[in-house]
């Protein structure tokens, strides 16, 4: 029998038997997640290192730290969460109680992608657990040193029939895609997410898509512009630009736009040095593939500072650019990499109008002192999540859930979203079986004019 068969039916078999269900079960096997990431800890800092040039802080920072502060906030209160949840019932069904149950959808896959390599593989599965699923990892083969870290934490500690990781390349995905899921669980680029979603179809399986797009940030006339330049090139030049939620490009009021730029490049420089190749903070291209992309899109424009690569190390220096419109190859495509293109406006309509024109963002970052300015853009446009006045900092509360709309996704996670999101809502509805309302049965005569007394 095919292996990936096989084990997928061992994991349904495995959840038949309820075992996944148990709240104890579940926290105990959170709590083991946790201890085992805490024992490896130093691994994975190494293999974060080896595939992205991670520093060990930004490692921690946003791959290990994220997830442990994911567990704790979930085995914290997960009892709260699965308890059956008692909602209101309408006066038709007098005597009657409603409840909400979550219950698990059963074997579940995770694909994560190659840019958090560990986060974006644990966090999700933290969600499954929680809700008493099974689960199959499949992290992405172009981070093999993280995914060779992540399936030995999970296949050393974990029965396979419960969780396991499967390594491999797209024929691996279309394997894993053509079985008979229960809830697919996807992160990656666009393109790939609709090829999911195409399979998902064909069984009528439930998904959730954390795409990507063109995530913009928007400088107003009145931000705080060296504290805006601080937080952008953090959120930019985080994990050399890898990042689905870092700015896309920036669109900057004319009147600032060049004091914004001189900011900006201080704030490199006092960030990475005047040499970024050489910082210890600074990360690098994922693959050859990827940096070649990324050079292309170096040809249109102007580079004002930047646009150095070293096809050895897979480096390009933080780069900025200038002379950019909506034609040019780099607006057409998320970039995905340490490159800024600037947009400059003159009114804030110009900006909505754009932005509204080019697909709905997965996340959107604004610099504004003014409240109505504030509320204009956030009630106008359309987009995942964001900031106002930071950027990046939104995906690391349990509180918020996270997720795209429109092209950049579909559903959301972290903390109780993660649980909602692998949780079937099941509707009960309870009646007595001493009180039995005869209104809505036949003959009805003339019961429709004391039906239309009660809906009133």
């Amino acid at each position: 029998m095919d292996y990936i068969k096989s084990i997928v039916e061992k994991q349904r078999e495995h959840f038949y038997t309820g075992e996944t269900k148990d709240i104890n079960f579940r926290i105990s096997q959170l709590k083991l997640l946790k201890e085992v990431i805490i024992k490896n800890e130093e691994k994975l800092l190494i293999a974060l290192k080896n595939d992205l040039n991670k520093s060990a802080f930004e490692a921690y920072e946003t791959e290990i730290g994220t997830v442990l502060m994911e567990l704790n906030y979930t085995i914290k209160r997960l009892r709260s969460w699965i308890k059956p949840k008692k909602v209101k019932t309408p006066i038709t069904s007098f005597s009657s109680k409603s409840y909400i149950y979550s219950e698990p959808y059963g074997v579940v896959l995770i694909i994560a992608p190659w840019n958090y390599p560990f986060q974006l593989a644990i966090s999700p599965l933290i969600g499954a657990i929680a809700a008493g699923n099974c689960s199959i990892i499949k992290p992405s083969e172009y981070a093999t040193n993280t995914s060779n870290i992540v399936k030995e934490i999970i296949n050393n500690n974990f029965k396979d029939n419960f969780i396991t990781v499967i390594e491999g390349g797209r024929d691996t995905n279309i394997k894993l895609l053509q079985q008979n899921l229960d809830y697919i669980f996807f992160t990656g680029s666009v393109s790939v997410g609709k090829a999911v979603m195409e399979e998902a179809a064909k069984n009528l399986t439930p998904i959730t898509l954390e795409l990507g797009g063109k995530s913009p940030c928007i400088v107003h006339s009145d931000a705080d512009i060296k504290l805006a330049a601080k937080k952008i090139v953090w959120g930019k030049f985080l994990n050399a630009g890898q990042t689905c939620v870092a700015p896309d490009y920036l669109f900057v009021h004319k009147d600032i736009k060049h004091k914004l730029i001189s900011c900006i490049i201080d704030t490199i420089k006092l960030f990475f040095g005047e040499e970024p190749r050489k910082s210890l903070d600074y990360g690098r291209i994922i693959n050859q593939e990827h940096l070649g992309r990324l050079g292309e899109l170096l040809k249109e424009g102007s580079i004002i500072v930047g646009g150095d690569i070293d096809k050895n190390e897979k480096y390009i220096s933080p780069t900025i650019m200038e002379n950019i419109n909506w034609d040019n190859h780099i607006m057409k495509e998320e970039i995905f990499g340490p490159i800024l293109p600037i947009l400059e406006y003159s009114s804030l309509n110009e900006v909505i109008t754009s932005i509204r024109n080019h697909g709905k963002p997965l996340a959107l970052y604004l610099f504004t002192k003014c409240k109505g300015v504030e509320r204009e853009v956030l009630e106008k446009l359309s987009f995942g999540g964001g900031c106002v006045n930071d950027t990046i900092m939104h995906l690391t509360s349990p509180h918020l859930p996270f997720g795209g709309v429109g092209s950049s996704g579909m559903g959301s996670y972290h903390g109780k979203a993660s649980f909602d999101t692998f949780s079937h809502k099941k509707s009960i509805l309870k009646s007595s079986s001493y009180l039995d309302i005869k209104l809505k049965y036949p003959p009805y005569g003339n019961k429709i004019k004391l039906l239309r007394n009660i809906i009133k």
